[in-house]
């Protein structure tokens, strides 16, 4: 069942009133922003609300914390069962730089993110806010969401990386053909590939079109992997820039956990995640191998991470959050730390796939997630790519 509502309030709830929507998955309220609501040629976010809209005094209880998601994908050495009150090992690797593409002007994303950092234990560093041309975008509360999700968990998974935050103006008119602009995603990968190389990441996505052909090359700056979140509503979504090769699209996972909290499996989130073969963007050479599953065109997600749900900290409170849009910059800070600094896309997902032909390697790099839907099999498949995150081998 789905119930159209208005919110209104501060912060996690933007001031001017906005249509979203609700739905339950897993036993838990999921409400969706009006910026994440697909509408045909408008770009979205990739996240949603978990139980509740509305901030919070401290991190809602249950939620998976920095510690916690790298003790589970063996980043960190933490407790058994990885629980998440006692996960609070953080990582502390990054090499190069990490920049993440998001639209409007985030005004206390450093305050944020600082709360952030100090409330895990995380080596704080400077987010440098940036865009194209002289004028400041404007601020867009639905994405200041995303921006301190996506910030806070970059840095939380390489803390050791300079961060970028490139942020534009939203595009309105029929006319536009991504949102944020194809600028600030040129500009991001420009300033990774000044300060040593490194990860871009961007959680929006809009349905694909013929023409994003055109648009592929965005994403090929030397020594820059790019990420991009592949969606969150389920299998045969359609999601561009994550279809394209020159992409590692990230889908999504969820965390069970037994009576006592500890960590039991990891599955496909059933209903959520993206996962769809492009009919525009051909095969690409590093997907060869699984030519049996996605035929003579671009199957994706890549890889997959936990999509459900975290805490982060935004203007003075903590709030609930889940999505793809929590997946891509998660993955790329973990490519990012692993120190491998390939030096294109193309390059890490040759690099990856090529796991699938090693049973050991493929079983040391990845959690193969087999469950959540009939879809998910052994190996390579739509729901969830080559897997999880295990360890940082083969990133």
């Amino acid at each position: 069942m789905v119930a159209v509502v208005l919110f209104a309030g501060a912060a996690f709830s933007p001031a001017s009133a906005q249509t979203r929507y609700e739905t339950v998955h897993n036993g838990h309220k999921i409400i969706v922003p009006e910026s994440s609501i697909p509408r045909p040629g408008r770009p979205h976010t990739n996240y949603f609300f978990v139980d509740s809209d509305k901030p919070s005094p401290q991190p809602p209880p249950g939620n998976e914390t920095p510690g916690s998601v790298a003790c589970v994908y063996k980043l960190v050495s933490g407790p058994s069962g990885c629980p998440i009150a006692t996960s609070t090992t953080v990582p502390t690797g990054g090499i190069g730089a990490i920049a993440v593409v998001d639209a409007g002007y985030y005004p206390t994303a450093q305050s944020d993110l600082d709360a952030f950092d100090s409330y895990f234990g995380i080596a704080a560093t400077t987010v440098n806010q940036v865009w194209t041309g002289s004028t400041q975008p404007p601020t867009y509360g639905d994405w200041e969401v995303e921006e301190a999700l996506d910030i806070e968990w970059a840095h939380a998974m390489a803390p050791a990386a300079k961060l970028f935050l490139v942020v534009s103006t939203l595009c309105t008119s029929p006319s536009c053909t991504t949102d944020p602009t194809w600028q600030a995603v040129l500009l991001a990968g420009q300033l990774v590939a000044q300060n040593g190389g490194g990860v871009v990441s961007m959680s929006f996505a809009d349905s694909e079109i013929p023409q994003e052909l055109l648009t592929d090359d965005y994403f090929t700056t030397p020594g820059v992997v790019y990420f991009a979140a592949a969606g969150d509503g389920g299998l045969g979504e359609s999601a561009y820039p994550a279809a394209s090769p020159n992409v590692v699209a990230v889908g999504g996972t969820y965390f069970n956990r037994d009576g006592n909290g500890d960590f039991t499996y990891e599955q496909y989130y059933t209903g959520g995640g993206g996962g769809d073969i492009s009919p525009y963007e051909p095969r690409p050479s590093y997907q060869n191998d699984v030519a049996t599953i996605v035929g003579s065109q671009r199957g994706y997600p890549d890889v997959a991470s936990d999509f459900c749900c975290t805490a982060i900290y935004l203007q003075g409170s903590w709030g609930s959050v889940g999505g793809t849009s929590w997946a891509s910059p998660t993955f790329a800070g973990i490519v990012n730390a692993a120190g491998e600094q390939q030096r294109s896309s193309l390059a890490q997902l040759t690099m990856m796939y090529s796991e699938l032909l090693n049973p050991l390697e493929y079983r040391a790099a990845f959690n193969d997630i087999t469950q959540g839907a009939p879809q998910c099999k052994v190996g390579w498949d739509l729901c969830t790519g080559l897997g999880s995150a295990h360890t940082y081998a083969g990133k």
